[in-house]
């Protein structure tokens, strides 16, 4: 069977019709000494010497094992069980497409459906949907629902500093050349400047829990105050923090967000990652993305479906509440598996562990000369170390010792020039957590 399906008749007839006497004559805009054979192509190998060859190449580029990672700001270097992406990997699920034949999708179906419920018991919400490309993609659909389930059209909407600034940014990208507003507090991130700005032109209020900051706010009033406001709570949330603390829907949240890489999925250069979105029942039909319900089929078996929303709705551009029908399916599988791995208690565990070693880190980093780091408010696994020294150079100097140092806030922060975002995880261990105290002392 040829590999050329045309017959030279119907060659010469579609050359006809395009007006070019030759094929040649297709590829005049290239010059005759890049086209066959006159190319100055190098000898040909084998395939040992190929694969030698660009394994060489690929060993030029850094990758995260060659180094101690204590740097987050949304990205999280975590343990992920190698069951994983043998799971991923599985064909059934690397290959799978869209579920909209729910009679040979069941697998699919299901584990999208087991995601949904383990977000909702980790974020204390009602629904959940199978996914966003990534954290700032989710909270711009908030503000999208927000927008559309406010009373009387309300404008508004208010971000927190404290909110990581590329998600802020999105939202404003996402939202330009819309009627509405957004703004920010006075650039700290505290509640009572955010709360101070409710008023009956507010659709939604979005803070970030731990914040930015990894601190730990006091919620307990914010849901409150917004919601005598008419406006709703959306709450951007890192999942593994949820292990630990009240979830969003015991703070009174209406809108649960954020980046759901840290359970499972790996750190990517520009991803794929997991955008989460969890929102109470009354707001659900409003959602963008699918959403899969259990039910019974004909003859009284378990069976999933997508459920409350057709699929015109997310295609046809009159009909839907937003046009992103894609979503990171095979990232929502990892998590899955992640979080049944774990469970309740190991999740608790990685938790723990997180918060131990960063308050291990800050101790010994706020006794060196020249730093100080806030503990003005509880956090997690990250928090912020005033330097005596730009950090980008702290951090160059640490990279040459094999570390990957922390996050530079300046740039976003006008009030925070030389002070870093510092991260530990599970994975930092003792003697990594010590060797950064040492590196940065000696440039103090």
């Amino acid at each position: 069977m040829s590999y050329i399906p045309h017959t030279p008749a119907e060659t010469r007839a579609m050359l006809a019709e395009i007006g070019v006497r030759s094929i040649d004559e297709l590829f005049e805009a290239a010059p005759q000494s890049h086209r066959f054979p006159a190319l100055d192509l190098p000898p040909p190998m084998s395939e040992m010497e190929v694969a030698a060859e660009m394994l060489a190449i690929s060993e030029a580029n850094d990758h995260g094992q060659d180094f101690a990672i204590f740097r987050g700001a949304g990205a999280y270097h975590h343990f992920i069980p190698s069951v994983v992406n043998h799971i991923l990997l599985r064909g059934e699920f690397y290959t799978a497409y869209t579920p909209y034949q729910p009679e040979i999708s069941q697998g699919t179906l299901q584990a999208t459906y087991e995601y949904q419920s383990m977000m909702c018991a980790l974020t204390g919400m009602d629904a959940a949907n199978a996914s966003h490309y990534d954290g700032a993609t989710s909270l711009a659909e908030a503000v999208t629902v927000a927008l559309e389930a406010s009373r009387h059209r309300r404008r508004k909407v208010i971000l927190s500093h404290a909110i990581h600034p590329q998600y802020r940014e999105v939202v404003r990208a996402y939202h330009q050349g819309r009627d509405i507003r957004i703004i920010g507090d006075r650039g700290r991130g505290e509640i009572v400047d955010l709360l101070e700005m409710l008023d009956d032109n507010t659709a939604m209020l979005a803070l970030q829990y731990p914040n930015f900051f990894g601190q730990i706010d006091d919620l307990a009033t914010v849901a409150e105050a917004v919601h005598e406001a008419g406006a709703l709570l959306v709450i951007v949330a890192n999942p593994m923090a949820l292990s630990l603390f009240k979830s969003p829907g015991e703070l009174g949240a209406d809108i649960v967000v954020g980046e759901g890489q840290s359970m499972g999925v790996p750190l990517g250069f520009g991803g794929p990652y997991l955008g989460y979105f969890a929102i109470r029942q009354k707001y659900v039909r409003r959602i963008a993305g699918r959403i899969i319900g259990e039910t019974r089929d004909a003859d009284g078996k378990r069976a999933f479906v997508m459920t409350l929303r057709p699929r015109e709705q997310d295609i046809k551009r009159e009909r839907a509440t937003s046009n992103i029908c894609t979503n990171q399916g095979l990232m929502a599988l990892a998590a899955s598996v992640y979080m049944a791995l774990m469970g309740k208690n190991g999740l608790r565990q990685v938790g723990e562990l997180n918060y131990h070693k960063a308050h291990y880190a800050a101790e010994r980093i706020n006794r060196l000369d020249g730093y100080s780091v806030d503990m003005s408010k509880p956090f997690f696994n990250e928090f912020v170390v005033a330097c005596p020294r730009p950090v980008e150079e702290i951090n160059t100097a640490l990279l040459e010792e094999g570390i990957i140092g922390g996050y530079d806030l300046g740039p976003h922060y006008f009030h925070l020039q030389d002070h870093m975002l510092v991260c530990v995880t599970e994975t930092n261990g003792k003697d990594e957590i010590d060797r950064l105290v040492e590196v940065m002392g000696g440039l103090g």
